[in-house]
C-alpha cells in the first residue's frame, strides 16, 4: 500500500521549543563544529542546521500518522531545505506549525515533503523547513543520477573535510531527538536493508554547512539566509566526507553557492546543495 495522497494539506498542529544556550552547544558538539559563535552562553547563535531540532517531533508526527501508511523502516532522508529570517539565539520561545506539503510517487520510490513554519513570541517568522523523507521501493539505498562526462566542472573556492566518528550518531541523536534505529542499533540497519548503522542525514548536512560557514562567512552564521541538500548516499560511521563549495550566482543582496559533499570513494553523498550568504 503506497501513501496516502489525500493526506496532503493536513495540518499537524503546533508544538513549541524553547531554545537554550545548552542545545545550540550540544547539537555544534555533535556535528563536529568548534565555531566559537555556538559557544558563547547566552550570547550565542544557533547553527543554520539547528532549525532541524525544533521542528523534528512535528516532522515525526507527520511520518508516525498511521492514515499517511510510511513504512518507517524503508524511510530515509531524501532533501532538507532551511530558509533563515533571523539568527535563532538562547531564550527564543518558537511556535512550530507544520503541514503535509506534497506526496510524490517516483520510479525508485515514494516522497512527502513537510514544510515547518517557525514564529517567536511576537509572531514573527524566524525560520521555514521543508524536509522530504524518502521511502525507499526495492529495499536498497536511494539512487543518484551520475553528472554528465561533458558538464562542465565549476571552479572550487573552498572545500573541507571532515571525519564522521564511530560514535557520531550517538551523539547526534541525543542532540536532535532523532533516535531512528537504522543510525544507532546495526541490526535494525540490517532488516531495513542497509550494510550498517548510517549518519543522520541532517548530521552530513549539518557538516557540509559548517564548510560554507567557515570558509565563505568568515565564521558568521548570521549571514546564511537559505540552505538546501538533496542527500544521495548514506554516510557511515568512521568515514571521511569532503564539501566543496563554487559560486552559482550573485544579486539581491546575497551571493548563492553550490555545494556537493563526497565520501572516500568521491561519490557525492549530498548532490545539489546550495547556499545563500550575505555580504
Amino acid at each position: 500500500m503506497g501513501l496516502n495522497k489525500e493526506l496532503v494539506g493536513k495540518d499537524y498542529g503546533e508544538t513549541t521549543y524553547e531554545v537554550t544556550a545548552e542545545a545550540i552547544e550540544k547539537y555544534a558538539k555533535a556535528t563536529n563544529d568548534e565555531n566559537p559563535a555556538y559557544f558563547k552562553g547566552d550570547d550565542s547563535v544557533a547553527t543554520p542546521v539547528f532549525p532541524v531540532v525544533p521542528v523534528f517531533q512535528s516532522f515525526m508526527n507527520a511520518a508516525m500518522d498511521a492514515e499517511l501508511n510510511a513504512d518507517v523502516l524503508r524511510l530515509v532522508h531524501g532533501q532538507e531545505e532551511h530558509i533563515l529570517h533571523r539568527p535563532i539565539r538562547p531564550g527564543d520561545k518558537l511556535t512550530v506549525k507544520s503541514t503535509l506539503e506534497s506526496i510524490e510517487s517516483k520510479d525508485s520510490g515514494e516522497t512527502f515533503t513537510v514544510r515547518g513554519d517557525m514564529t517567536d513570541e511576537s509572531g514573527e517568522l524566524v525560520a521555514e523547513v521543508r524536509g522530504t523523507m524518502f521511502i525507499r521501493g526495492g529495499g536498497g539505498s536511494k539512487p543518484a543520477a551520475s553528472p554528465s562526462e561533458d558538464a562542465p566542472q565549476p571552479e572550487i573556492v573552498y572545500e573541507e573535510t571532515t571525519k564522521v566518528d564511530e560514535d557520531q550518531t550517538h551523539r547526534y541523536a541525543e542532540a536532535s531527538g532523532d533516535h531512528n534505529p537504522i543510525h544507532l542499533d546495526e541490526n535494525v540497519a540490517k532488516m531495513a536493508g542497509l550494510p550498517r548503522t548510517i549518519n543522520h542525514g541532517m548530521c552530513t548536512m549539518a557538516i557540509a554547512t559548517k564548510a560554507a560557514v567557515n570558509g565563505l562567512a568568515g565564521g558568521d552564521p548570521t549571514r546564511i539566509k537559505k540552505v538546501s541538500v538533496r542527500f544521495s548516499k548514506p554516510v557511515f560511521p568512521g568515514e571521511e566526507i569532503t564539501t566543496k563549495l563554487w559560486e552559482q550566482a550573485s544579486g539581491g543582496g546575497v551571493t548563492t553557492y553550490g555545494f556537493e559533499t563526497y565520501n572516500p570513494s568521491g561519490e557525492a553523498v549530498i548532490r545539489h546543495g546550495q547556499i545563500d550568504i550575505t555580504p
